[in-house]
């Protein structure tokens, strides 16, 4: 049971259930048929941050998230790693709850971990974000994917503030995450290019319309996200799936590496579930083994002498889509 202080954090903290459906939220895809699924995740999401914000420890907080299956675990995980966050913030970011979830039970969620990170900087001043992200050195893939936390934090505008970052298309300030303020920007993209998937409903023309209503340079990086979103997420058929590709275009490429990233992440986590196996064959040409493949291969490569000056998770990314690109040449090649 949660400390008084515990019940009263979480009364102040907690956003309601209704207050994440899209219906709520006006979304224009309220409507659609996948819209109960959707919603399903932000809801996991709101029940990870309550168990957080309210927990008196991580046994507990363990214990309850663990009880949630296993396709919607991660994203109780996602919230809880905002509630430590915040937390850890209002210790005077001397707390040490979000390292001990995330090198602890949540280090098997760590792609949406720390997305979770993301929308907690949301929600806290900037000053606070300088020691918001702990230090993991051993964990895989730090400081690499500490990235995704910007990923989170865009999503979050768009979802919440989506008049002024969706509809009027306002680009937030450059932070220097990662020593890298001019790559800032693009990573809140990729995470607004998640959002899209749930704020349209998982319909492929009108995801592909919203994208289209930002400026051309900043296409690929939300094709990337609504990649992942679609493969992560699901809540499309094979044929809006194959629809999305096709509208994808020129930026197939981007949407395939969010499809990669996807996979990676939900093997990471021990479970692929149907619909992202069906994204991944969809959407990238890919069997759910190759994507894990390509990941792997991929980030182990060294970085090499150019481009030195972007972070290491995009240049991650470019190997990622430079090799979706030359399996669809050599395909191409042999069909011929």
């Amino acid at each position: 049971m949660p400390s008084f202080l515990g019940s009263l954090r979480q009364f102040v903290l907690a956003p309601k259930l209704s207050a994440v459906t899209f219906a709520e939220r006006g979304f224009p895809g309220a409507a659609s048929p996948a819209t109960e699924r959707l919603e399903a995740i932000p809801q996991a999401v709101v029940c990870g941050f309550e168990w957080g914000i309210a927990a008196r420890d991580l046994w507990e907080l363990e214990r309850r998230l663990e009880l949630v299956e296993v396709e919607q675990r991660g994203f109780a995980y996602e919230g809880a790693a905002m509630a430590f966050t915040v937390r850890d913030a209002m210790a005077g970011g001397k707390g040490t709850r979000t390292r001990e979830l995330l090198l602890g039970p949540g280090a098997p969620h760590l792609l949406l971990t720390y997305i979770g990170i993301g929308f907690a900087m949301a929600r806290l001043p900037r000053p606070l974000w300088r020691t918001i992200m702990p230090d993991l050195t051993g964990s895989p893939y730090y400081p690499t994917m500490t990235w995704l936390a910007v990923d989170g934090y865009g999503f979050d505008l768009a979802y919440f503030h989506t008049r002024r970052y969706v509809d009027e298309q306002k680009v937030p300030a450059p932070y220097p995450w990662e020593g890298s303020p001019e790559y800032f920007p693009r990573a809140v993209d990729q995470g607004i290019g998640r959002a899209l998937w749930f704020m349209n409903g998982a319909v492929p023309a009108d995801v592909a319309a919203a994208v289209e209503r930002f400026p051309q340079e900043r296409h690929a990086d939300l094709w990337s996200g609504v990649g992942l979103a679609a493969t992560f997420a699901g809540g499309a058929s094979a044929e809006g799936l194959a629809e999305l590709r096709a509208a994808s275009g020129e930026h197939w490429s981007q949407l395939g590496l969010g499809v990669v990233f996807a996979i990676k992440g939900r093997e990471f986590a021990g479970h692929v579930p149907e619909h992202s196996a069906l994204g991944c064959e969809v959407l990238a040409g890919l069997s759910v083994a190759e994507a894990v493949a390509i990941a792997d291969r991929t980030e182990a490569e060294p970085a090499g002498p150019v481009a030195q000056s972007l972070p290491l998770y995009e240049l991650w990314r470019n190997r990622i889509r430079a090799q979706l690109t030359e399996n669809t040449e050599s395909n191409s090649r042999k069909a011929s």
